[in-house]
Parts: structure tokens; sequence; C-alpha cells
């Protein structure tokens, strides 16, 4: 089965490839998707997010899903020595970053806990993949109708911060200016929550960010930086390569 909807603010894709009825587990995935939306987005005055950013709840008082996403953003802020805040000076509480590839990683879960064992579950660009081999295209970070590489991904999941969808979007926390050194980066990690908050806050970290998001454990790296050059892990599973020794 093959569905799409627009979600979050991007297109969401799911394509299942077992046999069997999985349209109650789609159906589940987007409606997850939606409510995450609702209670998550910054832009939504009603939300969670903007609740707790007004001061109308307290953090102690916030649900177990919004305390875990703000533990995980606050575990990257002291990890990357604060380029990587949703707190920015002059901003809302934004912690989109986070909530991304932590919620679609949620609804694979969702997708795997109804028995589907080969599927892609695409966000945005990020993906989650099972039961592959799956080949995912990294798109080129200055033409649109380009890929700067194609990576194979069987189970595990894949994520890239560039500038070329939003423009210079992601500030370093530490200079509250937008983020300098790269074009793009891309993650691959064993899952989205991962992957997706790796690469953004890699990206805000600037050069020095391509080392960071390498030398976590389970992470493989692709990126492209400011001078247009390279720069990439050796277990990085380029399409139709064999990984080398590190």
């Amino acid at each position: 089965m093959h569905r799409v909807e627009h979600v979050m603010g991007f297109p969401v894709s799911l394509r299942i490839d077992d046999e069997g009825d999985f349209g109650a587990a789609a159906d589940a995935v987007f409606a997850w998707l939606r409510e995450v939306d609702e209670r998550f987005s910054p832009f939504r005055p009603d939300s969670e997010v903007c609740r707790l950013d007004r001061g109308e709840i307290a953090e102690a008082e916030v649900s177990p899903d919004l305390a875990e996403v703000l533990a995980l953003c606050e575990e990257y802020r002291l990890a990357t020595g604060g380029a990587f805040d949703v707190r920015l000076p002059g901003r809302g509480l934004d912690p989109c970053a986070v909530v991304k590839g932590w919620s679609v990683q949620r609804a694979a879960e969702l997708l795997s806990a109804a028995g589907a064992r080969r599927f892609v579950l695409n966000a945005g660009g990020d993906v989650v993949a099972a039961g592959g081999p799956w080949r995912v295209g990294v798109r080129h970070p200055e033409h649109a109708d380009r890929l700067c590489t194609v990576l194979e991904l069987t189970d595990g999941a894949v994520a890239t911060s560039a500038r070329y969808e939003r423009g210079d979007h992601i500030v370093d926390g530490r200079t509250g200016r937008p983020a300098t050194g790269l074009l793009s980066l891309t993650v691959v990690a064993s899952s989205l929550t991962e992957a997706d908050s790796v690469a953004t806050a890699a990206f805000a970290m600037g050069a020095e960010g391509v080392g960071w998001a390498a030398a976590r454990p389970g992470c493989e790296v692709f990126a492209v930086d400011a001078g247009r050059q390279v720069l990439r892990t050796a277990g990085f599973p380029v399409a139709g390569e064999r990984p080398t020794a590190a």
C-alpha cells in the first residue's frame, strides 16, 4: 500500500510492501502525526508547547510525551555546548527539531507493532525504513533536481539538515546567528529520533559538527561544507559500496 498526506507542514509518504491489510495501521500513523502537530506545534496558540511557553502550565505539569521531548532537547543542548538550543532569546519555545524525528519514529513503531515488516515512512525527506534494502537519495544542497549521493538502508533511519528548504533557519545558540560552515549534513542512525536530532544539532555547530556527529555511537555522516567539500564517515552506506573499516 502507498499513502501520502500533508502533516506538520510537509508531505509524509508511507509505503508498506507486506501482504495483508494495513489500512488501520496507516490510519493510526497519520492520526498520531496530526495529534503531534496539534499538541507540540509552536505555531498553534492552543498547543501544549505554546501554553508552556506562555507560562500557563509549569514544566513539571507537562505531559509525559512533552517531558520526554524536552529532556532530549536539553541533552543535545548540553552535548553541543549550547549550539543546539530550543529556547533562543527573542524566540518562543520551538522543539520542532526534536519533535519531527521523535514523532515519526513513534509512528514507525506503530507499524511494527501492527505486524508490518517491510516499509518506508518518509517525512519531508527524513526516512525510517524496515525490511530493506531500500535506496534513499540525498538531495544536492544547491541543485534541487540533483542528488549528491544515494544510500542503502535496510533497517534504520536517515535525516538531513540543510539550508535549501527554509534558508538560514538553523541558529547557532552560542552566537544567536544562523549556523555557517555547512551546506548540508546527513546522518544515518538506528532511529529517526537520533538521526534527525543529531543532524540538526551538528548543523548548528557548523564545521565542527561533522566530527561531533561522527563520534556519536551508531551514527554515520555525510556532509557538504561551505567550501563544497564532501566529508563522510567510512561506514556511511553509499549504495553499491562496501563499507571500509574505520
